[in-house]
């Protein structure tokens, strides 16, 4: 199933973010092993099913940690992944970013490009 959802949703160029309803999404780092990437994301969706089964505060603080600790092993989270030395731009809205004329060209409204 893809995340993917309208037209506007899509990937950066560089495959650092994933935009989804205007605002950027840092992907995992592409670099990890194959394996380990599946084993990382086993453990994001069990831990996000512990978020959502979880009875008390206690529970639901850990299973959030879990997540964190998930993410961050993903490259989605903490440091970046890539070493050009170009600033992470993970959940800001794309027009407030230099990724802002790419995206309004895509949309083809280049006049929201001003706005950046």
């Amino acid at each position: 199933m893809s995340v993917i959802r309208t037209r506007h949703d899509c990937w950066t160029p560089d495959r650092r973010y994933l935009v989804i309803r205007g605002r950027l999404w840092r992907l995992s780092n592409p670099f990890l092993d194959p394996a380990e990437h599946a084993k990382l994301v086993h453990e994001l969706m069990s831990a996000r099913r512990a978020v959502l089964v979880a009875t008390d505060s206690r529970d639901r603080m850990a299973a959030r940690q879990r997540v964190d600790t998930a993410k961050r092993a993903l490259g989605e989270r903490g440091e970046v992944w890539w070493e050009d030395g170009s600033p992470d731009y993970n959940r800001r809205l794309v027009r407030n970013t230099p990724y802002a004329a790419w995206f309004a060209n895509r949309l083809g409204d280049p006049s929201t490009a001003l706005h950046a």
